[in-house]
């Protein structure tokens, strides 16, 4: 088995509303900083899996994704590789 470093990003579906971003983008104006069109706040996941190959791991990822980590009513995720397979420093 192979050991995989994924990186989840969960971001509000475009269109719906994200209280906590327009909070944030409300915050930032009142700052005087200028220039921010708008601010989505979402998640991000760290995931250390083991799995036999790199797309096993994804699409276990994307199991988890879809029966946990998001909403997939209001949230769109996606998946990438932080790092290459390793096998932990365990003997073959």
């Amino acid at each position: 088995m192979n050991r995989f470093q994924l990186e989840v990003r969960i971001k509000p579906r475009p269109g719906l509303l994200d209280p906590e971003g327009k909070a944030i983008h409300h915050a930032l104006d009142s700052l005087g900083f200028e220039g921010v069109d708008d601010v989505r706040v979402g998640k991000l996941v760290d995931l250390q899996l083991e799995a036999p190959s790199e797309e096993e791991a994804i699409e276990r990822a994307t199991q988890m994704c879809r029966k946990l980590l998001a909403n997939p009513v209001t949230e769109n995720f996606r998946i990438t590789v932080a790092n290459e397979p390793s096998d932990g420093g365990r003997p073959a």
